[in-house]
This record gives structure tokens, C-alpha cells and sequence, in this order.
């Protein structure tokens, strides 16, 4: 993370990486299958938490309330890594590459959470307006929080921001 801050995404080599970590590249190859996945190794680990989530949430949950206890399960994952979620973040920011696959990673998680709803027995479209809703809801409030103040934690952002979402959709009066 330190040197694609300091030299740039591009710019920084697995060489570099390897080198500034004790290892060879050979080594780091096996970890790793490029320079990118650095950035998103934990991808599978927070997916398989979320869709597992959505698995054990109870039966009476609504597709969308079952899909609301898969993010707040990330959230509480993720803790509270502010400065390293920002540098991250930053990195990601400023590579249009790294952009895209930000996104395919957050379309892969929406297929896995819609596959979990599903499982539970949930029709299309509704598993997948279920799981979109949810990856928007987890996106924004991701955002609202690498950006935001460093005393809150990103499970607090993630429960107001399906607060929001929940008060969008029901037409509250302040939303009309």
C-alpha cells in the first residue's frame, strides 16, 4: 500500500512489492496472482461472510432484511481499518483499472448474495433487486465512511444508510 501511494499504481513493480515485504517474487506469486489482487485479496473472505449471513438469517427476514444482515456482517468485519481503507481506497481512486475491477468485485458479490437468496427460496427478480439494493446500500455507506470521520464505525454508517434506503422505498413523507 505504501508504494503505490508514494509511486503510483503503475508505477510500483511486484519486484518493488516483494522486495519492500521480505520476499521473492516467486513467493509473492504465490499469493498473489498480480499486483492488483493486493488491493482485493479479502474479496472472497468478505463475500463468503456476507452470503453466509444471508444463509443463516432467520426464515421470517425479508429478502431484503436477510440481505441487510449480510452487510451489517461486513461492516462488523471490516472494524475499523480507517487509515488503511483510505489508502486503499486513494489508490483504487486513482487507476480507472483498479476502478473496474472495484465494480466487478462488487457485481460478483451481488450474483453470490441474489444466489443466497435464492437458495432461501426467493423468486427473480426479486433475489436480484434484493442483492442490487443491498450492494448499493453497502457501497454508499462504505464511501460515506472511508471519507467520513474517524470516530464512527462503518457498522453505524452501514445501519443508517439502510435506514435511508428503507426510508426511500417506504415513501416516507420527507421523501415525497
Amino acid at each position: 500500500m505504501t508504494l503505490y501511494v508514494e509511486r503510483g499504481f503503475e508505477q510500483t513493480t511486484v519486484a518493488e512489492i516483494a522486495e519492500l515485504a521480505g520476499l521473492t517474487e516467486r513467493t509473492f506469486f504465490r499469493y498473489f496472482a498480480d499486483k492488483r489482487e493486493v488491493l482485493f485479496s479479502g474479496a472472497s473472505s468478505l463475500q463468503e461472510l456476507m452470503v453466509n449471513a444471508v444463509r443463516d438469517a432467520p426464515a421470517t427476514l425479508s429478502p431484503y432484511d436477510a440481505i441487510a444482515q449480510g452487510i451489517a456482517a461486513a461492516g462488523e468485519a471490516i472494524g475499523p481499518g480507517h487509515d488503511r481503507a483510505r489508502l486503499r481506497q486513494h489508490v483504487i481512486d486513482a487507476n480507472n483499472e483498479l476502478k473496474e475491477r472495484e465494480l466487478i468485485k462488487m457485481a460478483t458479490l451481488s450474483g453470490a448474495l441474489a444466489q443466497a437468496l435464492h437458495e432461501r427460496g426467493v423468486d427473480e427478480p426479486t433475489s436480484s433487486l434484493a442483492a442490487e439494493a443491498g450492494i448499493a446500500v453497502f457501497r454508499v455507506a462504505f464511501e460515506r465512511w472511508v471519507r467520513g470521520r474517524d470516530d464512527v464505525a462503518l457498522g453505524v454508517v452501514i445501519d443508517e444508510s439502510i435506514a435511508t434506503l428503507s426510508a426511500i422505498t417506504h415513501r416516507e413523507e420527507r421523501y415525497a
